[in-house]
């Protein structure tokens, strides 16, 4: 429930920077989300279901090489995109009102 919600939320204002792999095959696609993978600036947030486990990965870039990558918590994840999130709307209307969303509910 915790990335469909980050997927609805943050769909409009990511574009191509979220990518979702849902359950089900070829032919049937299911509301189910397997993976999640969002690009903020250098960094790559990834959250994968296995096996009724979230498991969260953070993985730095440099010049599009990937340099690190880290397993952590949901908990810690959550903090780092949702900080990554917060410097980008900063200067982004969209992403400011996205996150404004996730974190107080709509607004609108």
């Amino acid at each position: 429930m915790l990335l469909r919600a980050l997927v609805t939320r943050l769909s409009d204002a990511l574009g191509d920077r979220l990518a979702v792999e849902r359950a089900g095959g070829r032919l049937r696609k299911s509301e189910e989300i397997r993976q999640v993978s969002i690009r903020l600036g250098d960094d790559q947030f990834d959250a994968a279901v296995d096996r009724g486990t979230v498991v969260c990965t953070i993985s730095r870039s440099s010049g599009g090489i990937r340099i690190r990558s880290s397993r952590v918590g949901i908990d810690e994840w959550l903090r780092r995109l949702l900080g990554a999130l917060r410097d980008e709307a900063a200067t982004t209307e969209a992403t400011r009102v996205a996150l404004e969303s996730l974190v107080i509910g709509n607004t609108t």
